[in-house]
């Protein structure tokens, strides 16, 4: 016989309280029961970072976390980091530096890198590749989405000048 528990947690800001049984991973709670398809379920071990979430801020693969584990708590899937109104401005730079291809990875990108700028608003290129170290990109080579994260640091200097 399954357990199901009741857990209530925040998704992208929004109060959510649902049943479920014990064994659920929150990869399936947010894309099969909440409808989020945002978050991309590939490798299922921890390893490509397609499924990445941040939970209380910080980047987690939820491929491998119980939903039960997040009761009380704080996710951030990519629709969260998404303004309803267009792109953020992460996102806006992997477009403008050719930083996706077929996109599968990039939720999982655009996710780390959001945890990486609100710790790190001037990341240095050690630190952009500690950050990203755990997401896999079939078709880009990387150094375009290097170059999308380095142009926020940049970016972000520009503006603190003014």
């Amino acid at each position: 016989m399954t357990q199901v528990l009741a857990i209530s947690f925040s998704l992208n800001g929004k109060t959510i309280a649902v049943d479920v049984p014990a064994h659920v991973l929150l990869i399936d709670l947010i894309r099969d029961r909440l409808g989020l398809k945002g978050t991309k379920r590939s490798c299922d071990m921890e390893v490509c970072g397609a499924c990445t979430v941040l939970l209380d801020g910080e980047p987690i693969s939820s491929c491998t976390t119980l939903a039960v584990d997040v009761d009380r708590r704080e996710v951030t899937t990519i629709e969260g980091v998404t303004p309803p109104d267009g792109l953020s401005r992460i996102q806006e730079a992997f477009v403008l530096h050719g930083g996706l291809q077929c996109g599968f990875c990039t939720p999982g990108f655009i996710i780390a890198v959001t945890a990486l700028l609100k710790t790190t608003p001037h990341p240095t290129d050690a630190e952009i590749r500690h950050y990203l170290h755990g997401n896999l990109c079939r078709c880009t080579g990387y150094t375009k989405i290097f170059e999308a994260v380095k142009s926020l640091g940049v970016q972000q200097v520009s503006q603190d000048a003014v």
